[in-house]
């Protein structure tokens, strides 16, 4: 792909765009620095990487511009390559953040070993044998995310790599299906009492006393009919594959150039469709089946453990493999590591996003948003307030789980203090978790929905984000509702 040379006037107006927000950054520092108090001013680095990514299409650089503002706003100019340096350790150390990388690299061997083992390629021809239209093969798509329910990770990673060839066959952009796969990632999550999202909040609840110990999964059940966002976005997706709902924004122009051309992919797109070559031709079904039984049993097995159900999954496929003489040892450990490194890409995103949400807490981004919207959560309007601050900060922050770690603690006390419906301001926390997840564009089950779809994040984001803001307005109205009828 040919770059083309940036305009001269471009230059320059970017260039004294970006020394004028380097200036206001040192004031901060230099106003509000020493005690902290930076109130509506903490939300610049999050201003900045939203505006960048807008105009550069680029995420991990958008990320890491908007942590180096954060950065310059909180030390001086002798502390900052330290702050910098103790940033990138913090994030490096964080359990959570080792974690999805092993987690999320594993996963990426796995479908490397069920690609060049022939198995999604015969998942797709088998596909294509049971289901012949466009529509067909967009719901078998939704009802796999419903299947695999207990990770969003999982979902989206297993799912979109699985499914591209049979959509590409019908004739769906990629930002379709990867609108699909990612809209039953953590929106599904939420509403099964046995996803990895129901242990966290449950735990959550626990921790802030409005459940009695080993009684927080109680609550959280109870608070599934309440998580609105779930079950709108669920509903909208329904809608646009059956063509009730008409395409929406971007999303209109990718699959008119899908159907037309049969470009699935843009231009742009193109140098994202990584794919492992030199799969087994004329494979069996399960080969594609069993590594992906094995990874959903032995995740279920190890109390929802993606990385230890990778692990084991992955040890299956390769005795699995083994035995059928599908591939040398050399090719598969050679896949493994592949595919492996085809995920540092997203990782990078995610990283920096870990980044961004350490510069955030740093700032008091959260404590700040919370506390200017307490004198509007009454117990009618507190469910719809909690839910639109809470799904604008995850939304902003990439934070889907960490900022209820410091959320709840203020709002949960505040609605029993104003004898709100406990279980109903549960399910709209929740649902401005998901919320977040599904449309952050640098969020993990965005990036990690693109990077499965063969799509950039940006690409993925900019044509999923109607559909995700219908969703999120019907939701408001909705808690809206709920709150003066309950």
């Amino acid at each position: 792909m040919k770059l083309e040379p940036a305009r001269p006037s471009e230059t320059i107006a970017v260039g004294a765009i970006a020394l004028a927000v380097i200036a206001f950054a040192l004031y901060c520092y230099r106003t509000y620095g020493a005690d902290g108090g930076f109130g509506s001013l903490s939300l610049l680095p999050t201003a900045v990487v939203v505006v960048t990514a807008l105009y550069t299409k680029r995420t991990i650089e958008s990320l890491f511009i908007g942590v180096l503002v954060g950065l310059v706003m909180t030390n001086s100019v002798a502390d900052f390559i330290p702050a910098l340096g103790g940033t990138f350790l913090d994030v490096f150390m964080n359990e959570t953040v080792a974690w999805i990388f092993i987690a999320c690299g594993l996963m990426g061997s796995m479908i490397a070993l069920v690609t060049m083992g022939g198995g999604a390629e015969a998942f797709g021809r088998w596909l294509i044998t049971r289901v012949h239209t466009k529509k067909g093969t967009l719901f078998s798509t939704m009802a796999l995310g419903l299947v695999i329910f207990i990770d969003d990770y999982l979902n989206a990673l297993t799912i979109g790599a699985s499914m591209r060839k049979a959509t590409d066959r019908v004739r769906t952009s990629r930002e379709f299906l990867a609108y699909v796969v990612d809209s039953t990632a953590a929106p599904v999550c939420i509403i099964l009492p046995f996803s990895t999202w129901a242990v966290f909040f449950s735990g959550l609840l626990e921790e802030n006393n409005v459940a009695l110990e080993g009684q927080g999964i109680d609550l959280f059940i109870s608070s599934i009919p309440y998580m609105l966002y779930a079950w709108v976005c669920l509903a909208v997706v329904i809608l646009a594959i059956s063509g009730k709902l008409p395409l929406l924004g971007r999303m209109k122009a990718a699959e008119l150039r899908a159907e037309s051309t049969g470009e699935v992919l843009s231009e742009a797109d193109k140098p994202h469709d990584v794919e492992m070559v030199g799969g087994v031709e004329k494979s069996n079904t399960l080969n594609f089946f069993v590594p992906i039984a094995s990874l959903i049993f032995f995740t279920w097995y190890f109390d929802i453990d993606i990385m230890s159900g990778a692990m084991a999954s992955i040890f299956v496929t390769l005795a699995f493999f083994g035995i059928q003489r599908l591939l040398s040892m050399g090719q598969m450990f050679d896949g493994i590591l592949k595919g492996f490194v085809g995920m540092i890409m997203p990782l990078g995103t995610l990283f920096c996003g870990f980044m961004l949400a350490e510069v955030n807490d740093t700032l008091g981004t959260t404590e700040y948003v919370i506390n200017a919207t307490t004198a509007f959560m009454t117990a009618e309007m507190l469910p719809m307030v909690a839910f639109v601050v809470m799904a604008a900060l995850a939304f902003a922050t990439a934070s889907f789980w960490g900022i209820f770690v410091v959320g709840m603690p203020i709002i949960l006390p505040l609605a029993l203090a104003v004898n709100a419906d406990i279980p109903l301001v549960v399910g709209a926390m929740i649902s401005a978790s998901a919320f977040g997840s599904h449309a952050c564009f640098y969020g993990d089950s965005t990036v990690l929905s693109a990077k499965a779809c063969g799509i950039s994040p940006m690409s993925h984001a900019m044509t999923q984000l109607p559909y995700a803001m219908l969703g999120g307005v019907v939701s408001a109205f909705g808690f809206l509702a709920l709150g003066f009828m309950l």
